[in-house]
């Protein structure tokens, strides 16, 4: 108890910090960017098998729209920006902009978990043309569909960009007497990282949306889940939120003997740097390289650091060829990248602007928090509470455990919640607004209400109806290019995205010009 104590007193404290104006005033300074997944569908819902459309440029090299791991699977990314609007008013511009460029006949997914896909069904490997960058980009997809199949590679997620100003880090690091230089910012970071993970199975209770998959997504597979049936062949779990992020989805047998270190930024880098050269024996039959043939990019667990499934990455901004873990080491963190959002299928563009604003204030209280280094034994604490969360998070009663003590998930976020809301007030101060407050206490209500959550929402809807994923999917795919396609642009033109459109073509040409060795060259180089 007097532990906990402390670490109450110490969160006052810092409280108390981020309360003086000359900090809370920076909280203006957060910039945020968004990266939307999403699969192009045909009117049944099957994927769309067409090449990567002409009009959104090239794949390598757009800026705003790319592809992921399929063809069919595209990507839409907002540079970083200090207003949430302008993020959601470019979001819509790109789907606007993507829907008037794909025609009539497709649509694009609006959640997370694809219908009408199994181990049969033939999902394009996306294609970046015929350099030696996009040669080693398609190889690593090679490798992530020998691995893993590609069922798991067209699960949609949202991944939401996070970074604190230098202005802050100015205030922050010198109320706490830490240098704000590239050590000291990147312990603050990685600080909150830890603070993330522990609190981590918070995101999908609140914003998980894929309690229910499509029977032929796990045909052909043996599952140790017991599934509920609805509608003509949809399978759901009672009381999951997000089956995405269990061991449906994003998984890895491979790299769940991983320990990659989250106490500071040398260990993070040298125990990521060992899972890039640590060799599979799972993988070893698959060739990479060996006589000119490339069906993954090298024999180890993570063939390069973006294999790594984690719900949360610190980020550098990387150099043309520059190997993300080289960049931390460099120059250190500037951003945070959250993986665990569902596509919000109540969303026309996945994401809904008061999802942003609490997610600000979810992160920096972590930051608030006194983190502890983290070992084993919380290393799987916090794993084994995702774990439960995103399988049965809804589940009347159900017991977590907070360092080894049984706590209720509803006592828990009971507790969470009291401070997020103090939290809130200061960010409502600093930006002369009450939308804050309003964002945390709309997620509050889900503590007690699970049927607020995005999960229970759409499996009741599904219920209600007796209808399948495949049908409620469609019908929103449909509503939502029509309710977009009728929108004005707001914040990018469509002469913007044609010209960009034009200039990634163009800038892919150049690149293809200038390679001067052979692929196994280049790669060797790239990992020397």
């Amino acid at each position: 108890m007097q532990f906990l104590s402390t670490l109450k007193e110490e969160f006052e404290k810092r409280l108390a910090v981020l309360a003086k104006t000359s900090v809370s005033n920076t909280l203006t300074g957060i910039q945020h960017g968004v990266e939307r997944e999403t699969l192009r569908v045909n009117s049944n819902g099957s994927l769309a098998n067409s090449p990567h459309p002409k009009a959104l440029g090239s794949a390598l090299t757009n800026e705003w729209i790319t592809t992921d791991f399929s063809e069919s699977l595209l990507e839409f990314i907002t540079p970083p920006e200090t207003k949430r609007s302008t993020t959601i008013e470019q979001l819509i511009d790109i789907h606007k902009y993507t829907y008037d460029s794909i025609g009539n006949d497709e649509y694009l997914w609006p959640m997370s978990m694809p219908c009408f896909v199994d181990d049969k069904t033939n999902i394009p490997i996306a294609r970046y043309g015929s350099s030696n960058v996009a040669k080693m980009k398609e190889v690593y997809r090679s490798g992530l569909h020998n691995r893993y199949g590609s069922m798991m590679q067209v699960i949609s997620g949202v991944h939401f960009n996070f970074s604190l100003s230098d202005t802050f880090w100015q205030q922050w690091c010198d109320h706490l007497g830490v240098a704000p230089d590239k050590n000291g910012i990147s312990a603050q970071y990685f600080s909150l990282v830890r603070q993330f993970k522990r609190l981590a199975w918070l995101v999908p209770y609140l914003f998980g949306a894929s309690p229910a998959l499509c029977g032929s997504f796990i045909n052909h597979r043996k599952v140790g889940h017991a599934f509920e049936k609805l509608g003509k062949g949809t399978l759901y779990l009672p009381h999951a939120t997000s089956l995405r992020m269990s061991d449906l989805g994003y998984t890895s047998s491979a790299q769940s003997q991983l320990r990659i270190c989250y106490n500071d930024l040398s260990t993070y880098v040298d125990t990521l740097r060992k899972a890039i050269n640590l060799p599979a024996e799972q993988y070893q039959h698959i060739a990479a390289g060996e006589g000119g043939v490339w069906e993954q990019l090298n024999k180890n667990v993570l063939q390069i650091e973006n294999e790594l499934y984690s719900p949360i990455r610190p980020k550098q901004v990387a150099r043309s060829l520059e190997k993300p873990t080289d960049a931390l080491e460099d120059r250190g963190v500037s951003y945070l990248e959250i993986r665990s959002l569902d596509v919000n299928p109540f969303s026309p563009v996945g994401l809904e602007a008061d999802q942003i604003d609490f997610l600000d204030v979810f992160l920096v209280y972590c930051l608030l928090q006194p983190s502890l280094d983290f070992n084993e034994s919380l290393q799987q604490e916090s794993q084994g509470n995702f774990v439960d969360v995103v399988l049965r998070g809804r589940q009347p009663g159900l017991q977590l455990s907070d360092m080894g003590s049984s706590i209720s998930l509803a006592q828990w976020g009971h507790n969470i919640f009291e401070e997020l809301h103090e939290v809130a007030k200061i960010f409502d101060q600093a930006h002369s607004s009450d939308r804050f407050t309003k964002a945390v206490a709309k997620q509050a209500q889900k503590i007690d209400e699970p049927a607020l959550s995005f999960s229970e929402k759409w499996l009741s809807t599904l219920q209600e109806n007796n209808i399948d994923n495949s049908i409620l999917g469609m019908e929103l795919a449909k509503e939502y290019k029509t309710l977009i396609q009728n929108m004005d642009y707001r914040n990018v033109n469509q002469q913007d995205f044609a010209k960009q459109a034009q200039l990634s073509m163009q800038k892919q040409r150049e690149i293809e010009a200038a390679d001067a060795s052979s692929f196994d060259v280049f790669i060797r180089d790239y990992f020397a």
